[in-house]
């Protein structure tokens, strides 16, 4: 691990005014992301702004009857919390299928969105990466790609976003607020914070730099049933082959409204609103849900070792849409 100078930051504007007066600053809060990335010597901070001890850590309650989760709280509160378990289930099945107790335990609501990819390519400084050397070229397009994207790749870059909590986050229509370093606030969409690989995979966010994640906003709770269903190679502590969280509304025989969100399939949660807007109306049956499966799927393109994820993902977007019918 290089050297590096170290700060705790007393406000998150002064965390943010930092890291923009140096371009080779980061934020750093539970670091069991960039810690490992800096042992590996692709991450390369010589400061680092530590962002633990502000006061982020707590979950509110929203005038429009959300919740605001302070950018630092953990994931195992944020997974336990009573008002979460109750009001957003998929969130709670979602952190509790991602990484052990004892990195929950550790892992910040903004660093879990901030994560970097588990593309062993990019792990591997032997061997180019477009993510990690801009330019040099996607080894895993032609390499082992069991794991990778085939929904939003590019010839860029196929890498997936590792995130499980994102894509639970991405159904219920979260909203990041985030600070920059004067002081002006903002507040992004979920489903425009991350950006797609096209020709600049490194650029993984629509952050600028020095500009902090302050917290992460939960609207109301979307009528229906939620459901998270995580397909990985392992019972536990594996990142997800293919990942679906499903909100489905019911009204008779007949789905009212619904929403299908998918990790492990591209660079960032994947939205299925194609697949959303055919289920509108539509009757709860086995070809709604092989038609919504389809849909969600529409486009996809393997790269050989990858090429199963497009039917293991259809079957997991039917069956989670099912199982959400049935229990609904």
């Amino acid at each position: 691990m290089q050297s590096f100078t170290y700060e705790r930051a007393t406000s998150a504007q002064q965390a943010a005014a930092a890291v923009a007066a140096r371009p080779d600053a980061k934020f750093i809060s539970g670091g069991t992301n960039l810690l490992d990335l800096m042992k590996l010597d692709i991450e390369r901070p010589a400061h680092l702004v530590d962002i633990s001890r502000l006061p982020l850590d707590r979950i509110k309650e929203t005038a429009e009857g959300g919740l605001r989760v302070g950018a630092q709280v953990r994931n195992s509160d944020l997974a336990a919390d009573p008002r979460v378990r109750s009001r957003y289930p998929m969130l709670t099945q979602a952190l509790l299928a991602g990484a052990s107790g004892q990195i929950r335990n550790k892992a910040s609501t903004s660093g879990n969105l901030l994560q970097r990819t588990r593309c062993p390519y990019f792990y591997d400084r032997n061997m180019p990466c477009d993510k990690r050397q801009p330019g040099s070229g996607c080894t895993a397009l032609q390499g082992f790609n069991r794991m990778h994207a085939v929904l939003g790749a590019s010839e860029a870059c196929i890498a997936v976003h590792p995130s499980d909590m994102a894509v639970a986050m991405s159904g219920l229509d979260a909203r990041i607020e985030t600070v920059s370093p004067g002081g002006e606030t903002r507040t992004i969409p979920i489903g425009n914070f991350h950006r797609l690989p096209e020709t600049m995979p490194h650029v993984e966010t629509v952050l600028g730099h020095g500009e902090m994640v302050v917290a992460v906003t939960l609207p109301p709770p979307p009528p229906g049933r939620q459901l998270y269903r995580k397909v990985r190679d392992r019972a536990s502590y594996a990142f997800a082959l293919v990942s679906v969280a499903a909100i489905v509304e019911k009204s008779g025989d007949r789905i009212r409204s619904a929403r299908i969100a998918m990790g492990g399939v591209a660079a960032k949660p994947w939205r299925a609103t194609e697949a959303e807007r055919g289920l509108a109306g539509a009757a709860a049956s086995d070809d709604t849900f092989t038609d919504a499966a389809e849909a969600a799927l529409a486009g996809a393109v393997g790269h050989g070792a990858n090429d199963f994820k497009i039917p293991l993902a259809k079957r997991t977007v039917r069956h989670t849409l099912a199982a959400a019918v049935e229990s609904a």
